[in-house]
C-alpha cells in the first residue's frame, strides 16, 4: 500500500513575513514611480507614457507566467480582471499622469491620497471586511500626513478644475481597481491575475499607439529608459508582490499600507534629486508612517482567566464531603 506525504504547512508567522515583505516592496516601487514619471511626462503625454508603462509590463509578466506554466486563471477571476484591467491599470495610469500635468505635485498627492480611504470603505461594504478603528484612527493620522506632505511639496503651479476631477477621478478608479481584484485573487495567483489585468489594460490604452510611435522618435533616452522602469518594477513587479500581499490581508488594511508612499517619496527626492525636504515634508512624512504602523497593528488578545476550580475535580473532595456528614 503506498502512502503519499502532505507537505507541511506554511506556519502562520512565515505567511505573515512574507505577506509584509511583498507589501513592503510594492510600496518602494511605487513611491520610485513618482521620480520616474517626472522625467519621463517631459517627454510623452499621459496616454503614450500609460501604454508604453503596460506595454513592457506585459512583456515581463508574459514571460514569467510562460516560463512558469501557470496558464489561465479560473472562470470567477475574470469579472474582477477584466474590471481592474480597464480601471486600475488603464484609466487610473492614464488620469493621473493627465491630471499631474494640470496641478502642481502636492495638490496632486493630497487628492489621489484620498484613493485608501475610499478602499477601506468599498471593502466594509462589498466584501464585509468591517472597519476597525485602529484602522480608521490610522487612516486618519496617514491622511493628515498626507496633506502635510502635499502643502510641503506645493509650488506656486495653478490647478485647474479639470486637474483636480482627474485627480479625484483616478482616486476612485483607484479604490475601485483594489476591491475588485481582491475577490479574483481566490481564482488564480497574483501573476495569473495582474498578467491579464495589465494586457487588459494595454489593450484599452491602444487608442495612444499612434501618439507613442511619434514621442519615441523625439523622446530623449532617458525618458524611454524611464518609461520601461515604470513597466518592469513599478508595475510589473509591484502589481505582482501587491496581489501576494492583498490575497491575505483585507483590501482597507492594504490601502493604509501604501500611506508610507509620501514619506518614501520625499527621502528619494533628496537622494535622487537632491531636493533637500522641508521640515514640513519631514514633519507630514512621519505623520503617515505613523498612521501606518496604527493601522497595521493589532490589539493584544486579553489573557486568560483560569476557570474557578470545580469542588468535584478536586482529589480531597470526597473527603471533605465525608467531614462535612460525619459533623
Amino acid at each position: 500500500m503506498t502512502t503519499t506525504s502532505t507537505p507541511p504547512a506554511t506556519s502562520a508567522p512565515a505567511r505573515s513575513w512574507r505577506a509584509t515583505a511583498a507589501a513592503c516592496t510594492t510600496v518602494v516601487l511605487w513611491a520610485s514611480a513618482f521620480v520616474s514619471i517626472r522625467s519621463a511626462g517631459e517627454a510623452y503625454s499621459p496616454g503614450a507614457l500609460a501604454l508604453g508603462r503596460l506595454l513592457s509590463g506585459v512583456l515581463v509578466l508574459g514571460t514569467i507566467l510562460l516560463v512558469r506554466r501557470e496558464g489561465l486563471p479560473g472562470r470567477g477571476a475574470w469579472r474582477g480582471i477584466i474590471t481592474s484591467g480597464v480601471l486600475w491599470f488603464g484609466l487610473y495610469m492614464v488620469a493621473l499622469n493627465w491630471g499631474e500635468q494640470e496641478v502642481d505635485a502636492g495638490t496632486a498627492a493630497m487628492l489621489v491620497n484620498i484613493g485608501p480611504i475610499l478602499m477601506a470603505l468599498m471593502g466594509a461594504r462589498m466584501l464585509g471586511e468591517g472597519l476597525p478603528r485602529r484602522l480608521l484612527l490610522g487612516m486618519g493620522i496617514s491622511f493628515s500626513g498626507a496633506v502635510v506632505v502635499g502643502l510641503a511639496m506645493s509650488g506656486h503651479g495653478s490647478s485647474s478644475v479639470l486637474g483636480v476631477a482627474l485627480c479625484l477621478l483616478a482616486a476612485v478608479v483607484y479604490a475601485l481597481g483594489v476591491v475588485s481584484q481582491k475577490p479574483a485573487l481566490a481564482y488564480g495567483s497574483s501573476l495569473q491575475i495582474n498578467t491579464f489585468g495589465c494586457l487588459i489594460g494595454a489593450v484599452a490604452c491602444l487608442p495612444f499607439t499612434g501618439v507613442l510611435i511619434s514621442e519615441v522618435g523625439d523622446a530623449p533616452m532617458s525618458a524611454t529608459l524611464n518609461m520601461v522602469y515604470l513597466g518592469v518594477f513599478p508595475t510589473a513587479l509591484a502589481f505582482t508582490t501587491w496581489g501576494y500581499a492583498l490575497a491575505r490581508t483585507t483590501a482597507g488594511r492594504m490601502g493604509a499600507t501604501t500611506y508610507a508612499v509620501p514619506a518614501i517619496v520625499v527621502l528619494m527626492a533628496w537622494v535622487l534629486l537632491d531636493e533637500v525636504p522641508t521640515l514640513l515634508g519631514v514633519l507630514g512624512g512621519l505623520l503617515c508612517l505613523a498612521g501606518v504602523a496604527v493601522s497595521r497593528s493589532r490589539r493584544r488578545p486579553a489573557p486568560a482567566t483560569p476557570a474557578p476550580p470545580v469542588v468535584g475535580d478536586r482529589p480531597d473532595a470526597d473527603a471533605e464531603q465525608r467531614g462535612a456528614r460525619r459533623a
